[in-house]
C-alpha cells in the first residue's frame, strides 16, 4: 500500500499537481481522446467570463456543473469539447475601469478615446490571466487550446459579417428614436438593462389653461405645447383636434394645441395631459403619429437646457422643488398628492434614473427573428430545464421590441458604419469605402459608437467554432447544452437562439439548463454592500476544491437558489477524507488479490446493488439531475460502503474461510474501482489522486478518460 494513505488527504498538496497531469495528457482536447472512429460529439460552450474581475460564487457553480457534464460524457466515450472563453464585457468592464479612474482622480470624459481604449485593454488582459487561472483551479477540464476572447479579430470579423447581413436583409436600421439614457455613464441601453424601481413620489396637479394635468416630472414641462386627450372622453368633447389655446405657463405665456389621441388613459389623473416627446416613449409615439415638433429639455448630462430659463444648468433633483415653487407663485398648482406610488426606470449598474432621450442609434428588427425562434421552441426542438423558463421565453419573444445595439462607450467592438455630417443617415461600411452620403451627398464620418456587448455574445456558439476554422464547426455545431443563470434568459440565451437560427439555420444548442443564484449561508442574496459576497477560492483553499464543488451541486435543483455556508463545504471536506480512508482500508486488506476473483452469492448481491446505483446515477446525469446523482453517490459511499459493507468486512477478514475472504476482497476492489468513476465528475481531484495510486490493473492510466461504469 502507498504510504501516503497513512496521512489525511491534503487537497492543497494534490490539486495543482493533478491539474497539471490532466493538462499534460492533452485529453482536454477532444482530438486527443482515445475514442472510436464513430464517436459522437458532445459540446458545451462555456459562458465567457467577464475579464474584468475575479471568480465569484456564481462562476464557481457554472464551472462545476459544466465540468460535471463534460467529465461524464468524456468517460462515456463521446468526443467531448468544452470550449472556454473570456468576455471583454463592454459596458460592464468600462464601469469597473471608471471606478479605478475615479480613485485616481481621473475621468474617461477628459481622455483621448484611443488612450482610454488601450488602458482598458491592458487592464482587461491582466485580469483575464487572473480569472483564467481561477477557472483552472476549479478543476475545469476545458480545452484551453481552443480558448476564445470576444475581441479576437476572428470573432470581430464574424460579428461584422452578421451586422452586414442584417442590413442586407432589412433587419437593421438606424433611426432617431427614444432610447434609455443613463446621465451618469452617458450611454444608451436596451430595455433589458433597465431596472424598475418602485418609489413613492409627489404627483403634481398643474393648471394648464382650462385643464388640470397630473405629472410626477414638472422639470420636463418647459417645452410642453401640446395638450392631449382621448377622442371619446366626454369631459373634453367641446375641444377639437388642432384647436389652439393661449395660456400662462412656467416661464410666461404660450400657445398650446389640442391633440386627440386614443393612447390617453382616461382613468389616469384628469384624463388630459401635456406631452414631452423628447423624454417619454408614449409622448414620442403620439408626436410621431401626429407629426408634432419635439424639443429637448434635459441634456445628456442630466441637467436642464436653456429652454428652462432660470433653471438651466440645474440637475433635476435641485430644479424640481424650485419649479413647483414658481408655479405655486403663479397660482398654477391645483394640488399635490405626496403619496404617488409608481415605477421609475433606473440604470441597472449605478441606480441613476434613466432619462429617455431621442438619439439616432442602430436597431435590429427583432420580430422576424423571434418568429423563427418561436417556431422551433413551440415545436419542442429545444428543452428548457426547468421547464417554466420556456413559457417565460415564449412570452418575451411574442412581445419583443426592436433591439438598440449602439453604445456610446469606447470599450468594445466598434460599429463599422459611416454617418452623414448633414442628414445623420447611417451606412454599414465594413470595407471603409463610403466617402459621401447617398441621400444628400454630404460628407461622412466614422461612427464612434460600439456594439452592445450582448450583440457579439449572442453569436458566441457559432462564432467561436467558425473562428477556429477546420472541421470544428461541422463537428461540434450545434452544441448540446447551454448552461447559465436564469437572470440572462433574455439578454443572452434567447438572443443566441435567434441569431444562431438566422446565421446557421440551426438552433445553437439542444438543451438550456438554468441554474439559480448562490446565496450566503443565511439564504440572502450576496452583495458588496451587505459584505456577504462569497469568494469560492477561499472555500476551496480552506476545505479543498472537491468539497466546494459537491457542496455547490447537492441540494441545487435547477432554477432555484442555493444557500452556501462554510459548514456545508466543511462537511464535504470530511466526505473527501472518508473516501480517502475507505481507500486505505481496502488497499490494506486486498494486497495481492485478483480483483476478478470468483464471488460468492453474498458479494455478488453487493455488486448487483452497486449496479443498481450505477443505473440510477447514469439516468440522473443523462436527465440533468446532478443534485440527485451526487447525493446518491454520497449516501452510498458514506452510509452503505463505509458504515455497512466495510464494517461487515472487518468481521469477514477475521474468519478462517479463505474463499469468503477473497470473495469479499475482490468485491471491495470492484466497488471502490466503480465508486471512484461515479464520483469523479463531482470530485475529480481526490478521485484522480486515488486512481493514480491503485496498484490494480485499470482500463486507463488517467481516471478522467476511463470508461464510465457499465452494469
Amino acid at each position: 500500500m502507498n504510504d501516503k494513505f497513512l496521512n489525511p488527504y491534503q487537497p492543497n498538496e494534490v490539486e495543482s499537481r493533478i491539474y497539471a497531469l490532466w493538462e499534460e495528457s492533452g485529453f482536454f482536447n477532444p482530438d486527443n481522446l482515445p475514442l472510436k472512429e464513430d464517436a459522437k460529439p458532445f459540446t458545451i460552450i462555456m459562458p465567457p467570463a467577464n475579464a474584468n474581475g475575479s471568480l465569484h460564487a456564481g462562476h464557481g457553480l457554472v464551472m462545476t456543473i459544466e465540468d460535471v457534464m463534460t467529465r461524464f460524457q468524456r468517460m462515456r466515450g463521446l468526443k467531448t469539447l468544452w470550449l472556454p472563453g473570456l468576455d471583454h464585457a463592454g459596458f460592464e468592464t468600462q464601469v469597473v475601469f471608471e471606478k479605478k479612474l475615479e480613485k485616481e482622480g481621473r475621468s474617461r470624459f477628459g481622455m483621448d478615446p484611443k488612450d482610454l481604449y488601450n488602458e482598458i485593454l491592458d487592464f482587461t488582459l491582466e485580469n483575464s490571466k487572473n480569472i483564467e487561472s481561477q477557472i483552472r483551479s476549479m478543476g475545469a477540464s476545458a480545452d484551453w487550446s481552443r480558448k476564445m476572447f470576444t475581441l479576437d479579430p476572428r470573432i470581430i470579423e464574424i460579428v461584422y459579417d452578421t451586422f452586414k447581413q442584417l442590413s442586407k436583409d432589412d433587419l437593421l436600421y438606424r433611426g432617431a428614436r427614444i432610447v434609455n439614457w443613463c446621465p451618469k455613464h452617458r450611454t444608451s441601453f436596451s430595455d433589458l438593462e433597465i431596472k424598475d424601481d418602485e418609489r413613492v413620489d409627489a404627483l403634481y396637479y398643474l393648471k394648464y389653461g382650462p385643464f388640470v394635468i397630473a405629472t410626477a416630472r414638472p422639470e420636463t414641462k418647459f417645452g410642453d405645447k401640446y395638450v392631449v386627450m382621448h377622442p371619446d372622453d366626454p369631459r373634453y368633447a367641446e375641444y377639437k383636434d388642432g384647436q389652439t389655446l393661449d395660456l400662462e405657463w412656467i416661464n410666461g405665456p404660450i400657445t398650446a394645441t389640442v391633440i386627440k389621441d386614443a393612447a390617453i388613459d382616461m382613468a389616469f389623473g384628469t384624463g388630459v395631459m401635456t406631452i414631452t416627446p423628447w423624454h417619454d416613449q408614449t409622448d414620442f409615439d403620439i408626436a410621431e403619429r401626429h407629426k408634432l415638433d419635439k424639443e429637448q429639455i434635459i441634456g445628456e448630462d442630466g441637467k436642464l437646457l436653456p429652454v428652462a430659463g432660470e433653471f438651466a444648468g440645474m440637475k433635476i433633483a435641485e430644479a424640481r422643488p424650485k419649479i413647483i415653487e414658481k408655479l405655486q407663485g403663479k397660482g398654477l398648482v391645483d394640488k399635490i398628492d405626496s403619496n404617488y406610488k409608481h415605477v421609475v426606470r433606473t440604470c441597472y449598474k449605478c441606480g441613476t434614473t434613466i432619462e429617455p432621450q431621442i438619439k439616432a442609434q442602430w436597431f435590429v428588427r427583432m420580430k422576424p427573428l423571434a418568429e423563427k425562434a418561436l417556431e422551433m421552441i413551440n415545436a419542442e426542438k429545444i428543452t428548457y430545464i426547468p421547464e417554466h423558463y420556456k413559457k417565460i421565453t415564449v412570452h418575451w419573444l411574442e412581445n419583443i421590441i426592436d433591439w438598440n445595439i449602439s453604445r456610446q462607450i469606447v470599450w468594445g467592438i466598434p460599429i463599422p458604419a459611416k454617418i452623414c455630417d448633414s442628414c445623420d443617415a447611417g451606412y454599414v461600411d465594413l470595407e471603409g469605402t463610403i466617402t459621401k452620403c447617398e441621400k444628400c451627398g454630404g460628407t461622412v464620418h466614422k461612427d464612434t459608437d460600439t456594439f452592445d456587448t450582448w450583440f457579439s455574445s449572442s453569436q458566441w456558439p457559432y462564432a467561436t467554432l467558425q473562428a477556429l476554422g477546420g472541421k470544428d464547426f461541422d463537428t461540434f455545431y450545434p452544441t448540446d447544452v447551454l448552461e447559465t443563470g436564469g437572470d440572462i434568459i433574455f439578454f443572452w440565451v434567447s438572443r443566441m437562439i435567434m441569431l444562431g437560427l438566422y446565421k446557421t439555420g440551426a438552433l445553437p444548442f439542444k438543451t438550456v439548463y438554468l441554474h439559480g443564484l448562490v446565496l450566503d449561508g443565511k439564504g440572502q442574496k450576496m452583495s458588496k454592500s451587505k459584505g456577504n459576497v462569497i469568494n469560492p477560492l477561499e472555500y476551496a483553499s480552506q476545505f479543498g476544491t472537491d468539497a466546494l464543488r459537491i457542496a455547490l451541486v447537492i441540494g441545487n435543483t435547477p432554477g432555484t437558489s442555493l444557500a452556501l455556508s462554510p459548514d456545508k463545504v466543511k462537511g464535504y471536506k470530511n466526505f473527501a477524507n472518508k473516501v480517502w480512508n475507505i481507500t486505505r482500508f481496502i488497499l490494506e486488506n486486498t494486497e495481492g488479490v485478483d480483483m476478478h476473483a470468483a464471488l460468492n452469492e453474498e458479494d455478488t448481491k453487493l455488486l448487483r446493488d452497486f449496479d443498481a446505483l450505477v443505473t440510477e446515477v447514469t439516468d440522473d446525469l443523462e436527465k440533468f439531475r446532478f443534485y440527485m446523482a451526487a447525493e446518491k453517490i454520497y449516501h452510498y459511499i458514506w452510509d452503505t460502503l463505509a458504515s455497512v459493507i466495510l464494517e461487515e468486512s472487518k468481521a469477514i477478514f477475521k474468519e478462517e474461510d479463505a474463499a469468503k475472504k477473497v470473495s469479499r476482497q475482490a468485491a471491495l476492489m470492484q466497488i471502490l474501482y466503480g465508486s471512484l468513476k461515479l464520483l469523479h465528475p463531482f470530485m475529480p481531484f481526490v478521485t484522480e489522486e486515488i486512481w493514480q495510486s491503485l496498484p490494480w490493473e485499470k482500463d486507463a492510466e488517467i481516471l478522467m478518460v476511463s470508461k464510465w461504469p457499465s452494469v
